[in-house]
């Protein structure tokens, strides 16, 4: 009998020590983290940029994350009423508030592809020569494979 009770601890203590636990934390197999946008170096366009209507422009930008990124969007759209979802500090210069006519609107969602810690988006935008000049918002959204994400929200400038 004592032999038998030898025999289960061993088998007991075997276990745990071959079965290893896991951090809840682990940052190699836990994705706890929302992905990173970084606006700096030469990322375009920044807090305050000006683009110019009848011509093209090119959003460059970084993201990264901790396991893998998924997928990215971009919406411009009007600012005329002066509403705000800007994630920047710094304050740009409006214009008056006016009503749109023929705004500008961009919606746009890219795939990133798999696999992907750090990737530097590049998207040639056009921007219509008829859209009304004026102040809009160019928002930028990243999610990360599981479905964390982070938004910047930029106020910008397009001019005739």
């Amino acid at each position: 009998m004592k032999s038998f009770k030898k025999l289960c601890l061993f088998i007991i203590l075997g276990i745990f020590s071959f079965s290893g636990c896991k951090k809840d934390n682990d940052e190699t197999t836990v994705d706890n983290h929302a992905p990173v946008i970084d606006l700096t170096g030469d990322a375009f366009p920044v807090q305050c940029s000006t683009l110019k209507r009848g011509g093209s422009f090119t959003f460059k930008t970084k993201f990264s994350d901790n396991i893998e990124l998924g997928t990215y969007s971009i919406d411009i759209h009007h600012n005329f009423d002066h509403h705000t979802h800007s994630t920047e500090f710094e304050e740009c210069e409006l214009q008056p508030k006016k009503e749109p006519v023929k705004p500008f609107l961009f919606i746009k969602s890219y795939d990133i592809p798999s696999g992907q810690k750090n990737y530097e988006a590049v998207q040639q935008i056009e921007v219509s020569a008829d859209i009304d000049p004026g102040d809009y918002h160019f928002m930028i959204s990243i999610s990360d494979h599981v479905g964390w994400s982070t938004i910047k929200g930029l106020s910008i400038q397009i001019v005739e």
